[in-house]
C-alpha cells in the first residue's frame, strides 16, 4: 500500500507526515504548478521519492498503488474517478463527493474493478466512537440525541464583505452542512442507521448554508444535528435514554472523552482515543487493504453512500444547489 498524495493544503500538511508511521508508506506527492516548495517539504516529511505537478504523471508511477485525494470538495469526483480508472485504490478526504450521484458512480467503478475506495471520515474509526456504541445499552431506550459542531469561520468575515471563498461557495461544494454537519451525520447514522424522515432548516446567504439544523426522526426517538460556520457555541454530543445519558464535549470528528451518567447519579468517564484523530482511520484502511478485505471496505462505502444520499436530500430541501448538481442534469 504505497500512497500517492494529491493536494498540499492544510489537511495534507496535518496528515501526510504521519502516514508511514500509521502503516501507509508514501511514495509520491502531487500538487499544482506553483506549489513546488510545499511538494518538496511534504515529500521530505513523508520520506516520499516522487514529486509531481502533473496528476496524470503521478498516476503512471508504478510505485503508487493507492491515491490519497486531499483536494477541494468540488474536485473529489474527478480526481477519484481518474485514480480508479488508472487501476489505483483511493482514499478520499471527506466529503466523498459533492452529491450522491457522483458518489454512486465512484462506488460502482470501484466495485466493478475490485478496488478499495474509502472516505476519510475520522468519526467512524475512532475508538471512542466504538465505545459510545458499546455504552448505548446502559442508558435504556434512546429518546433524544443531539450533536452540535458550531465553529465561527475565519473566512466568514470576508464572506460578509462580499468575497466568495471556497468554504462558502456553491460552485465549490461548500457550506456548513458539507463541512461540519457531515461529521454529525456520520456520527448519528453510524450509531442509529438511516432515519425514517429528515428535515433541514438553514440560514442561507448568497445561495449557501452558513448554519443550520437537521432533524432526524427515528420513529421511537428524535435526533438533531446543529452545524454552524457563522457563529460559535459549545460543541459536543448528548444521547439521552430512559436510564441515563452519554455526553461528549468534543466535536464529532474528534469524538473525545465520554461521560456516562445514570439516573441513580452514578458517573463514569472513558477515553480511549489516539493523540491524533486521523490515526485510527488510516490504520483501518491499511489493515483492510493488507488483508484484501473488500467486503469490509464496501460496508464502509455503503455507509458513506447513505450519508451522501441524506445530505443531497437535505440540500435540495433548502435550495442549496452546487455546480456539480447542475452538471449531472
Amino acid at each position: 500500500m504505497k500512497i500517492g498524495v494529491v493536494g498540499t493544503g492544510m489537511i495534507a500538511q496535518l496528515v501526510v507526515p504521519h502516514l508511514t508511521a500509521w502503516g501507509c508508506p508514501v511514495a509520491a506527492i502531487c500538487g499544482i504548478p506553483g506549489t513546488e516548495e510545499q511538494i518538496r517539504e511534504l515529500a521530505a516529511a513523508a520520506g516520499a521519492a516522487g514529486e509531481f505537478t502533473d496528476y496524470d504523471e503521478m498516476l503512471r508511477d508504478g510505485d503508487v498503488g493507492t491515491v490519497y485525494i486531499a483536494v477541494p470538495n468540488a474536485l473529489h469526483f474527478r480526481f477519484t474517478m481518474q485514480a480508479l480508472q488508472a487501476g489505483k485504490h483511493a482514499i478520499v478526504e471527506k466529503p466523498l463527493c459533492s452529491n450522491v450521484r457522483e458518489a454512486e458512480e465512484l462506488a460502482a467503478c470501484a466495485r466493478e474493478r475490485g478496488l478499495f475506495l474509502f472516505e476519510a471520515i475520522t468519526t467512524l474509526h475512532l475508538p471512542n466512537f466504538a465505545k459510545v456504541r458499546e455504552l448505548l445499552g446502559l442508558i435504556g431506550d434512546i429518546k433524544v440525541a443531539s450533536v452540535n459542531y458550531s465553529q465561527y469561520s475565519s473566512r466568514y468575515d470576508a464572506f460578509r464583505r462580499g468575497e466568495t471563498l471556497p468554504a462558502f461557495d456553491p460552485a465549490k461544494s461548500g457550506g456548513a452542512l458539507m463541512d461540519l454537519g457531515l461529521y454529525n451525520l456520520h456520527y448519528l447514522l453510524g450509531l442509529f442507521g438511516t432515519p425514517e424522515r429528515v428535515a433541514y432548516r438553514a440560514n442561507i446567504e448568497r445561495g449557501i448554508d452558513t448554519s443550520g439544523i437537521v432533524t432526524l426522526d427515528y420513529g421511537t426517538f428524535q435526533a438533531v444535528s446543529i452545524a454552524a460556520k457563522n457563529c460559535a457555541a459549545p460543541v459536543g454530543a448528548v444521547i439521552q435514554g430512559t436510564k441515563g445519558y452519554l455526553q461528549q464535549e468534543t466535536p464529532a470528528n474528534r469524538c473525545g472523552e465520554i461521560l456516562l451518567h445514570l439516573n441513580d447519579g452514578t458517573e463514569e468517564r472513558f477515553d480511549v482515543g489516539p493523540d491524533l484523530q486521523w490515526e485510527s482511520e488510516f490504520r483501518v484502511f491499511a489493515a483492510q487493504m493488507a488483508g484484501g478485505d473488500l467486503p469490509a471496505c464496501y460496508e464502509l462505502l455503503d455507509h458513506s453512500l447513505a450519508v451522501s444520499r441524506l445530505m443531497t436530500e437535505l440540500r435540495m430541501q433548502v435550495g442549496v444547489v452546487f455546480a456539480a448538481d447542475e452538471q449531472g442534469r
